[in-house]
This record gives structure tokens, sequence and C-alpha cells, in this order.
């Protein structure tokens, strides 16, 4: 890790449901202390709307943070310290001295808001590990 902020990036195909919500999470519970980015090999070309509707459930609404579909960048990856793909089997560049986690989950692609709270809630888990992890001993 570096001295300053640790840097996150969430990939997954489509940069649509798993990473936007992972990315807003982590910002939602990490604030400035870490920055964020979420990125995808072939990304939508709008947000899941269930995912968007299962966010605004727990008060993180995507539409006013400016959150949409982005491409892998090998420069995002480069920069992050922490890259964790979201079980899609996405190809990710590998740089020595970051940390890799591949986060199985299921996909919300198409799924209704019913099906995309367990995988927000299980998302949701994981980041506060994350942030625990990332922060331990900065307060």
């Amino acid at each position: 890790m570096t001295n300053t902020r640790p840097e996150v990036l969430f990939v997954c195909v489509h940069n649509a449901g798993r990473s936007q919500m992972a990315a807003a999470l982590l910002a939602h519970h990490a604030g400035d202390r870490v920055a964020v980015r979420s990125a995808g090999s072939a990304p939508a070309d709008d947000l899941n709307p269930a995912v968007v509707d299962a966010m605004a459930e727990i008060g993180i609404d995507l539409r006013t943070t400016g959150a949409h579909p982005k491409k892998l960048e090998d420069v995002a990856v480069r920069a992050s310290d922490v890259v964790i793909t979201m079980g899609c089997g996405d190809a990710c560049p590998i740089y020595p001295g970051k940390r890799y986690e591949d986060w199985d989950l299921d996909d919300p692609a198409g799924q209704s808001v019913d099906a995309v709270r367990p995988i927000r809630d299980e998302i949701d888990r994981r980041i506060r590990a994350l942030v625990d992890h990332l922060l331990a001993g900065t307060d």
C-alpha cells in the first residue's frame, strides 16, 4: 500500500451492477479516506436499473453521484493498490505489489430489485471488512 490513501479498483464486465455497488458502498463507508474506481472490460451503456433502485433503498443515489459504466484502462490498474474483480472471469492486467481479489458474486443483470438486494447486502458485508482492513490503525 502507498503512504497516502489506498486506491481500490472494482472490475466486472459491464460495470453496470456489482462493481458500481461496490464502489458506491466503499465511498459511502470510507469517505475520502480511500480513492475508489470502477470499470468494465465491456461497459454497458447504462447502469442496471434494479441496482440503482436497490442502492436508493439504502440511501445511495447512483444517479446523483455521477456513476456510469466506464472502460477498464491499464492506467487505472496501475494506480490501484487493491484490484477486486467481481466473479465474472474478467481478464485484468497483473502488476507486482498490488493486492488482487476475486469476489464470486451473483450477477444482477436482468434481475429484479428483490434478487439484487441479497447481492447488494453481500457486497456491503465485504466492503465493511475491506474498510476495516484498509484503514486499520489510521484513526
